[in-house]
């Protein structure tokens, strides 16, 4: 199965997760909704249980949300998050519909996922917090990182489509390539402004922008 396509996930695939596990059990539901690229199921499982590894407890912000399907697996995956609040400017009307069926799935979810649109620089954050954000494109991944940055909260970022014109490449580009070089940046700010950080890798075969940043307030 290609975990990368684009397609949307339907009934008709759901003799492909047929297993007891979370991650069956919550693409059994995505099918149902019908609304959702197998792709972002899979990033956003990858992410989602990586971040429970190292990040426990607090409210969720996930900024520019899409889907927020992000948003949800958290607090699956961590009871002891209250809440979550899932933002972007422009939230797709299947996402009312996906939380719908996945709050029928499992009741707990109920009242706890807020999804909103709007902008980032609106989002009032706290150190409590733990800001994610997946594939926020560009420089909007920099405004994510900058946000956190300002309110100490804790952060993970799957970075995409970095802009090397706009890019800080941190003078790193005779060494690395364009993104990477971009991304190391990004990781020497988080370490200058006193955080502990943490890369990972989600699989390559969901997607090429697969590096996992994850950082705290040292």
């Amino acid at each position: 199965m290609d975990r990368s396509s684009r397609n949307r996930l339907n009934e008709r695939h759901l003799p492909l997760f047929s297993g007891d596990t979370l991650f069956d059990r919550i693409a059994r539901v995505v099918c149902k909704a019908g609304c959702l690229p197998r792709k972002e199921l899979y990033e956003a499982w990858e992410v989602a249980r990586r971040v429970r590894r190292r990040f426990r407890g607090g409210r969720v912000v996930d900024l520019a949300c899409g889907h927020g399907l992000l948003a949800h697996i958290l607090l699956l995956l961590d009871d002891s998050s209250p809440l979550a609040l899932a933002v972007d400017r422009y939230l797709p009307d299947s996402a009312k519909a996906l939380a719908t069926v996945l709050e029928a799935a499992w009741p707990r979810l109920q009242g706890r996922v807020r999804l909103e649109q709007g902008e980032i620089e609106q989002v009032v954050l706290g150190p409590d917090d733990l800001v994610v954000s997946v594939h926020a494109c560009g420089g909007l991944t920099d405004l994510v990182l900058e946000r956190a940055l300002a309110a100490r909260a804790r952060i993970a970022l799957l970075p995409c489509c970095h802009d090397l014109d706009s890019g800080d490449q941190g003078g790193l580009q005779g060494w690395l390539d364009g993104p990477l070089a971009i991304d190391a940046t990004r990781v020497a700010r988080l370490r200058a402004h006193g955080y502990k950080v943490q890369t990972q890798t989600i699989p390559l075969e969901i997607t090429p922008k697969n590096r996992l940043l994850l950082g705290e307030p040292a």
